[in-house]
């Protein structure tokens, strides 16, 4: 896939006027979206991802966008697992409902940032170094053990991370979120609100999550453009996912399960890949394993969305039940 720098330019614009567009509105009315907001916004940022798919398909064929399309799967239903970090992140700094949009929103665009300079190295050393597919893959399937064992995290698993202890101790902070706004002035003095902790938060753990889901999309496709733009779809309606499910997060108890398939069987296939394109001597003795399968896109694609519909099938019965067998316990 040739993609040119006019392309790659005429991309970041419109995407930066899209999120530029969106902090406006948040920034003219902070406020708490409703269910039937949040619905357009999150309909508008998948029909958008669908439509872009769409255009790569006709200028690229339909190989390019089976590979966009399974990332940018891949990536959301991954950035719907860091949803339960930011409830966690919300509570902790008890931020008023009104504010976390604007919240979200920056700690997206600078985990965007971050994952951008993710992207380039990953797409540098993959270029250089195919065995590093080895590494990626092994790594994947070790955070899906992970991940299968622990489940999603509570409150009392979350600790702050360094940057945040540091901006803490570093920075002079009023107590109180004033009305929304980073900065504001106390007796003469310049102080940061909560809000901007809040925010590096927010950037921080989804970068720490970035951690297997950029491995995870470079199993799928090794195209920069279509990694980065997979990245960045999956997140731009995240914001407005997380008003959306709510309290529907404590009923998909077997997402991370799913997850964990998902990552798992991404992890599998960057290990067989790394086999049929093998050149470390002390394998198979530097040759290509023509035992190797490669699996193809639609393989991958259909595997990823059959697992996340049966792990949110299974939670929504399992909680169905169990509010039902509380219900009786009530009566009874």
């Amino acid at each position: 896939m040739d993609v040119s720098g006019l392309v790659w330019a005429v991309t970041l614009v419109a995407l930066i006027a899209v999120l530029a567009v969106d902090l406006l509105i948040i920034g003219r009315r902070p406020h708490e979206p409703s269910v039937r907001e949040s619905s357009l916004w999150v309909g508008f940022y998948v029909g958008l991802a669908l439509l872009f798919g769409a255009g790569v398909w006709l200028a690229s064929g339909a190989s390019a966008a089976g590979q966009f399309y399974t990332g940018w799967l891949t990536e959301y239903s991954l950035s719907v697992d860091n949803l339960f970090v930011f409830v966690i992140i919300m509570a902790r700094f008890a931020v008023p409902r009104q504010y976390q949009q604007k919240v979200l929103l920056i700690g997206i665009v600078l985990a965007l940032i971050m994952r951008g300079g993710f992207i380039a190295a990953g797409a540098a050393l993959i270029s250089q170094f195919s065995w590093v597919f080895y590494i990626f893959g092994a790594f994947l399937i070790y955070t899906a053990i992970n991940l299968a064992r622990q489940g999603e995290p509570d409150e009392d698993e979350f600790s702050e991370n360094l940057l945040i202890r540091w901006s803490r101790r570093a920075l002079p902070l009023s107590r109180s979120y004033e009305g929304g706004r980073i900065v504001t002035h106390e007796n003469g003095k310049r102080l940061f609100t909560p809000l901007l902790i809040v925010m590096i938060a927010i950037g921080t753990t989804d970068l720490i999550f970035a951690l297997d889901s950029i491995p995870a999309i470079f199993g799928i496709t090794q195209e920069p453009y279509l990694v980065f733009t997979a990245n960045v779809f999956a997140l731009m309606g995240l914001r407005q996912l997380y008003f959306l499910l709510g309290g529907l997060l404590d009923r998909l108890i077997y997402l991370s399960y799913g997850l964990a398939v998902v990552l798992g069987f991404i992890g599998v296939k960057l290990v067989l890949e790394a086999l049929a394109d093998n050149n470390l001597p002390f394998v198979n003795g530097g040759e290509h394993v023509s035992w190797a399968p490669h699996i193809p896109i639609w393989l991958s694609l259909l595997v990823i969305i059959g697992t996340l519909l049966a792990a949110t099938a299974a939670s929504l019965v399992k909680s169905a039940r169990d509010r039902r067998r509380a219900l009786a316990e009530v009566r009874g």
